[in-house]
């Protein structure tokens, strides 16, 4: 036919189960935000002009780009907006790699970076975790490999890589470096490596909407890198590649910065609390600087365990995969919701 051999044979990227959304459903599989967007974001649905729909979009975001730069006390020309900041890893993969390249990524993380880099028939390296699954810093310099593509804190592990790690790793390599921000609001203060770029140009730092700001659903992204990589950014993207409505949104929550830093802060006081839980019902649990838990159930139960869970309308993460296979991975869900998860799993041990 007309596919490419390449593309017939990719293994595509599995999202979480999308199961239809009920009241009574309990969704702990996406690590989507617990809490609904700012009112700021609600007000401006409830006034937006429809009628100006029927223009196209800003093409390069320029006002929500503006935005971005004050909140990260940077020049606009560091910003580059994406449909989400997947499309922005499509696009770091259009301008930065030939065919026959390689990129480094430490196992296990977010597997979208294989999958966009087998599109482009780009090799993968990937670096296992040390036993204690934090990133091997040195391991991934040494495979000299074209870029490395770290997601901090990590896509599966929820762990965070300091940053001084992150500094003596840019010392160290001159290829593209590409630390994937998705979950870093919910991580220590200071642990962001946006204060570098300026520093390394070989630096890009991933952002994304849909996490802390609790918009997976407008599909924005962003990133801040050296203005040459962000011109050459431009040359590949969609003509309008960000729509009208997610660049107000995404402007609009960004103002809300109070409402941001309090579900924030809800999410990682459910999160500590859940963990606790876990232990003392014989889990072991990593440490997480994200909105999630990567947990290891007692006895080898995590399989069943996942099962048992959707048949009470509760769903979680579950990957049939080297090194995560004994695990699950639990969104920090609602308080109310948590304690069913609780309740559920102390039946099923005990």
């Amino acid at each position: 036919m007309y596919i490419k051999p390449s593309i017939a044979q990719l293994a595509p990227y599995v999202p979480g189960d999308q199961p239809p959304k009920s009241k009574s459903l309990i969704k702990l599989n996406a690590n989507e935000n617990a809490y609904p967007p700012s009112l700021v974001v609600e007000e401006l649905l409830r006034t937006f002009d429809y009628a100006n729909l029927r223009y196209y979009p800003d093409a390069t975001s320029q006002s929500l780009r503006r935005a971005i730069a004050d909140r990260h006390s940077c020049p606009q020309e560091h910003v580059f907006c994406g449909n989400g900041s997947d499309e922005i890893i499509a696009y770091l993969f259009q301008v930065c790699f030939e065919e026959q390249d390689s990129i480094a990524t430490p196992y296990p993380t977010y597997t979208l970076y294989k999958t966009i880099a087998d599109i482009h028939r780009i090799h993968t390296e990937y670096v296992p975790a040390q036993e204690d699954y934090s990133i091997d810093v040195e391991a991934l310099v040494k495979t000299n490999a074209k870029g490395i593509f770290i997601a901090n804190p990590n896509a599966q592990t929820g762990l965070l890589l300091g940053m001084d790690a992150i500094e003596k790793l840019l010392q160290a390599y001159q290829g593209l470096v590409v630390i994937d921000e998705a979950y870093i609001d919910f991580a220590p203060a200071h642990a962001s490596a946006a204060s570098l770029v300026d520093h390394y140009p070989n630096l890009v730092v991933l952002r994304t909407f849909s996490k802390s700001y609790s918009l997976c659903g407008i599909r924005v992204g962003y990133c801040l890198a050296d203005r040459s990589l962000v011109m050459a950014l431009d040359k590949c993207r969609d003509s309008y590649n960000v729509s009208t409505l997610s660049q107000a949104m995404a402007e609009a929550a960004l103002k809300d910065q109070a409402y941001l830093l309090s579900t924030v802060q809800r999410v990682i006081a459910t999160r500590e609390r859940v963990s606790q839980a876990l232990q003392l019902m014989g889990f072991s649990v990593l440490p997480s600087a994200a909105n999630f838990l990567l947990c290891t159930p007692p006895h080898d139960q995590a399989k069943g365990m996942y099962e048992y869970l959707i048949t009470h309308q509760v769903y979680v993460r579950y990957f049939d995969s080297p090194r995560l296979s004994d695990k699950l991975r639990i969104s920090i869900g609602t308080d109310e919701e948590m304690d069913v998860l609780l309740s559920l799993l102390s039946k099923y041990i005990y």
